[in-house]
């Protein structure tokens, strides 16, 4: 149970990061990138990425079972 609740608050912490980052990079559009530049370059960053970690452990801790004590 514990285990699954820090890896939930890993989820959240990571999701929240990696979506900081990611409008943190919008002002990019201002500065005359298009769209898909964009995107392009939200992929290739990594600390864009982590927010799929986040989401990825969020999930595993939402869908994983428990002990049935």
């Amino acid at each position: 149970m514990i285990i699954r609740l820090t890896v939930f608050i890993l989820g959240i912490l990571f999701s929240s990061l990696g979506l900081a980052f990611i409008i943190i990079y919008l002002n990019l559009l201002n500065m005359g990138y298009n769209f898909k530049e964009y995107v392009h370059f939200i992929i290739s960053k990594w600390e864009c990425l982590i927010i799929l970690v986040g989401f990825f452990f969020i999930f595993l801790s939402v869908h994983t079972k428990g002990d049935k004590r």
